[in-house]
């Protein structure tokens, strides 16, 4: 469900959502693409999107979602500039001579740092070890910058904090619809 009247958007600009509850007010005219939830499902869809002949050049994909907060003072709408993948052994696959990059810089971020994965994170320890390196958790930001630097398209990210990354994650769907809001309103703004 799209904002009616807010114009008609650059078509090559890329708007990227893991479900519709997040995309639920995304401008009319933005051009949209729902991937599912998940690295794989992100990575794939988006992949095809782009390599698709048939669709409008891509100048900038700008992947919106929710996201568990990793520390209690963060709340309302960020701008990562770094996102990072947590849930893969990176380091020791680098040790065994296989190079991997799990860290995509984003430009025009606000200093925050996402750490993304597959991980549905609502275990506070797993919550205390990822905060020592991110302030925010989501499963699909590290696939949509991989398969942005793949294909030579700026990417940015924004994601609205939804829960804590802890017990309370397990809310998300009776949370999700107020970020989406948020979500919607920075599109209507922020996007150029």
């Amino acid at each position: 469900m799209s904002t009616p009247g807010q114009g008609d958007f650059d078509p090559s600009v890329l708007i990227v959502s893991a479900t519709r509850a997040e995309a639920r007010y995304v401008p009319s005219g933005a051009r949209l693409l729902i991937t599912g939830i998940g690295k794989m499902r992100a990575t794939a869809a988006l992949t095809r999107m782009l390599a698709d002949p048939s669709a409008p050049p891509t100048r900038l994909i700008v992947n919106i979602g929710t996201a568990g907060a990793l520390h209690d003072h963060h709340a309302g709408l960020f701008l990562p500039s770094v996102v990072v993948e947590h849930d893969i052994s990176a380091a020791e696959l680098r040790a065994m001579g296989y190079p991997l990059i799990d860290r995509w810089e984003i430009a025009g971020g606000d200093g925050s740092v996402l750490a993304s994965g597959d991980t549905f994170v609502a275990d506070p320890v797993r919550r205390s070890s990822l905060a020592q390196h991110a302030d925010l958790v989501d499963m699909e930001g590290c696939a949509i910058a991989y398969v942005a630097a793949a294909f030579d398209v700026e990417c940015r990210l924004v994601k609205v904090v939804s829960d804590g990354a802890d017990e309370q994650a397990m809310d998300w769907p009776s949370l999700v619809d107020d970020a989406a809001r948020l979500l919607g309103g920075w599109l209507v703004d922020g996007v150029h």
